[in-house]
């Protein structure tokens, strides 16, 4: 499936009801340990990896994989070798 382009992104966010929608640029192999956001998550791997865990279980994502997280859901992130592009739709 192709990616799309982030203007299609941004607007079925919005018309999903996420309120921000932003691309974020992490540096390669940047470790991100537990945390929670307060507000919910709906996000695309646009450029390199990361891996995603929650619960217990660990998600290796690469460009062009999803995921969803809900709000308050700890979780950590760590990135790839390379620097990683996301683009993250926020739902308050």
């Amino acid at each position: 499936m192709a990616l799309p382009t982030f203007a299609e992104f941004e607007a079925r966010a919005r018309a999903d009801g996420f309120d921000d929608v932003l691309e974020r640029r992490w540096a390669a192999g940047r470790v991100v340990d537990t945390h929670t956001h307060p507000f919910a998550v709906q996000a695309i791997v646009t450029a390199g990896e990361m891996w995603l865990t929650c619960d217990g279980t660990t998600r290796h994502l690469r460009a062009g994989e999803r995921f969803e997280l809900a709000r308050d859901v700890p979780h950590a992130e760590r990135y790839g070798a390379d620097a990683t592009t996301l683009w993250v739709a926020r739902r308050s």
